[in-house]
């Protein structure tokens, strides 16, 4: 079994990437630093297991099909698929710039696009394969001062389930993640204790057990939120 896991060295990302190499899965890990990617995979690592690893800056439309082209001739079919890599810029949509909203477009959606079309056609095509997005609360309620991350993280929920529909007939499962405030690195240097928030860990143990259900069953959408924040 093979996974593919973008965003891949920190918080969510990572916490996925242990969790299915833990239970037998390969890896194609994908980030922005080569050097945090040889870390990661290097405290992995295990005899007979496989790690691939790809600096890519998903921002940048030419850099993800050289990833991909990459990987058509390394890894081939992958079984899971998790669209990880995004930004967060805090700000009013008003009052911001436009690359604010431009910089999280690409992010958060184009990358988005680009790798699941490569990744579903091959699913369609093989009538098995599981595509996880991680998008946000704020896919569908605006959260305060996150303007264009809002309408970004809406867009993505919206390519998941358009996704959805074109590959049920196929047997390709799709699901969404709406995680809402979760200890990564945006939250660094709050003051707020750790047990306030969702963590990644928790995130990555709901996603392993949708992978254990019957063939038959899709879960859509899974809404994690803090207790008590």
């Amino acid at each position: 079994m093979k996974a593919v896991i973008t965003g891949a060295t920190k918080g969510i990302g990572k916490a996925i990437a242990v969790k299915l190499y833990e239970n037998g899965y390969d890896l194609v890990i994908a980030a922005r630093s080569l050097d945090d990617l040889e870390e990661m995979r290097s405290g992995l690592i295990k005899p007979g297991r496989k790690i691939d690893v790809y600096p890519v800056d998903f921002s940048i439309k030419d850099d993800v099909y050289h990833f991909l082209d990459e990987v058509e001739k390394t890894a081939g079919f992958a079984d899971v698929l998790v669209n990880n890599v995004g930004t967060y810029l805090p700000g009013s949509l008003l009052d911001e710039e436009d690359e604010a909203f431009e910089n999280q477009q690409h992010l958060n959606v184009n990358a988005c696009y680009y790798i699941s079309k490569f990744f579903a056609k091959k699913m369609r095509l093989e009538r098995r394969g599981h595509i996880f997005n991680i998008c946000s609360v704020a896919s569908n309620s605006p959260v305060k001062n996150g303007g264009s991350y809002s309408v970004t993280k809406a867009a993505m929920l919206s390519l998941n389930h358009v996704l959805r529909q074109e590959l049920a007939p196929h047997h390709v499962k799709v699901t969404a993640f709406l995680p809402g405030s979760t200890k990564t690195s945006s939250w660094e240097g709050t003051e707020i204790p750790d047990e306030k928030f969702v963590q990644p860990e928790d995130i990555a143990e709901t996603l392993y057990t949708i992978l254990q259900l019957s063939a038959g069953v899709n879960v859509d959408e899974v809404l994690m939120t803090p207790l008590d924040f």
